[in-house]
């Protein structure tokens, strides 16, 4: 995370030289595609050079383009709590294509078949929980947390304990969808999150009781962002929940522009001694959740985060070292949630294509989706060992749900059980499973 070049500061315009500029078709058509992407000062400076360009003119230009259009927001009367962010036609198109897929439930059905939403939802606060956990430095594979969470074994290090509590909190998230949001609820959250992961278990759900924090580049240890004075933090938190209670009646902001802008200040704001990214994370998708983007829960935002954290940290810069431009982070942000709902669609595609190769297994009448999908664990894994609470967390079923579709495959001959640490019944298959498959096929 290093700290961005910082742009040219903007000295006293000359009104006639800027307007001669804007009449001139190759400053103008320059200012409209880079408007467009909304580029950085460094991203800009870096394109490559044509016609005699001044680069330091063109930058004026758009940030005069883009004072004169952008929305104004405060947060608070605390010095540095007013941003600004611009609604360029891709954000506004994004924004449209969201309301269309990411809310209302008549078409609901067509995205997630009915009978898969339980297990969908399942799986991705599953992969939203570690994925979240190993942006803030979690080391697990996600095969192995997925048999933590669905077993509900006890967290054997800090990494898979940060991974519990995740999965914990977005769950939490999910029930407090109707709730006003509250510092007492935020620092739950944090509590909820943070739970015996911290150096001192008092700074759980704790607000900062100092300024020994900053923000530094991992490589040169360079600070790039000091938070707020601590003493200012329960009064942000109030101005922050306002904004976040605020009704769009008399000021309305996109429910999704305001979501992302909600995450950028947990980080900016730095309530926390640690934690904030997870903090951050989880109230954005509260916040969506409460303005009924019902899709939003079965997205994993994080692990798309993970595969471009250095654009997440310059998402965070480039709003910092441009006078408060939120529209790099909502940018970013919005990109981010195109692309896991394009992942949640390659998923879903993924698994009803699975479900559809389990006609062999369909000529064995009596069985449920469950079971045969269980069939399939087992054909395709050998050494697959299944408990009755992991099929009840994998599906979403109750105990006796799940142990009855056990016994059931138990009884064909197909699997069978014996006890394993506290007499904990687990099922493997039998030797002769493939044969008693075959047979029960014809």
């Amino acid at each position: 995370m290093k700290k961005p070049e910082s742009p040219p500061a903007l000295t006293k315009p000359d009104l006639g030289r800027i307007f001669k500029l804007l009449r001139e078709r190759k400053y103008s058509d320059l200012v409209k595609s880079y408007n467009d992407d909304y580029l950085y000062w460094t991203e800009l400076k870096y394109k490559p050079k044509s016609e005699n360009l001044d680069i330091k003119d063109v930058w004026f230009l758009l940030k005069i383009s883009r004072r004169l259009n952008s929305q104004i927001i405060r947060i608070s009367d605390i010095e540095g709590f007013e941003f600004q962010y611009l609604l360029t036609p891709q954000i506004q198109q994004k924004l449209h294509e969201f309301d269309l897929n990411l809310g209302g439930r008549l078409e609901s059905d067509k995205i997630i078949p009915k009978e898969e939403k339980t297990r969908f939802l399942l799986s991705s606060i599953m992969e939203e929980a570690i994925a979240s956990s190993q942006l803030e430095g979690a080391v697990t594979t996600r095969k192995v947390a997925k048999e933590m969470l669905r077993s509900e074994r006890k967290p054997k290090s800090k990494s898979e304990q940060m991974i519990m509590n995740n999965y914990h909190t977005i769950k939490r998230i999910s029930e407090l969808r109707n709730t006003t949001l509250t510092p007492t609820i935020i620092q739950e959250i944090h509590k909820l999150i943070t739970n015996d992961t911290l150096e001192n278990k008092d700074d759980e759900g704790r607000f900062r009781t100092n300024n020994e924090i900053n923000v530094v580049d991992g490589i040169t240890g360079e600070s790039v962002y000091y938070p707020p004075d601590y003493k200012k933090i329960d009064r942000l938190i109030d101005d922050f929940c306002a904004f976040a209670n605020e009704k769009n009646d008399n000021n309305f902001i996109h429910p999704i522009i305001r979501a992302s802008i909600l995450h950028f200040l947990v980080g900016y704001i730095h309530p926390f001694i640690d934690g904030n990214g997870r903090t951050a994370r989880a109230i954005f998708y509260w916040y969506l959740l409460s303005q009924d983007y019902w899709l939003i829960e079965y997205l994993s935002i994080s692990r798309l985060i993970i595969k471009s954290k250095v654009q997440y940290a310059n998402a965070y810069l480039f709003t910092e070292s441009d006078e408060n431009d939120l529209t790099y982070f909502i940018k970013y942000h919005l990109r981010t949630i195109d692309l896991a709902f394009s992942s949640l669609k390659d998923y879903i595609n993924r698994k009803l294509k699975e479900k559809t190769q389990l006609y062999n297994y369909r000529r064995i009448k009596g069985l449920n989706d469950r079971q045969l999908h269980l069939l399939r664990l087992f054909h395709d894994d050998s050494e697959r060992v299944l408990s009755i609470k992991e099929v009840q967390n994998r599906y979403g079923v109750v105990y006796q749900t799940a142990r009855t579709d056990l016994m059931l495959l138990e009884k064909l001959g197909l699997i069978k059980s014996s006890t394993s640490g506290k007499k904990k019944l687990i099922f493997i298959r039998t030797t002769d499973f493939e044969n008693i498959l075959k047979n029960l096929g014809k």
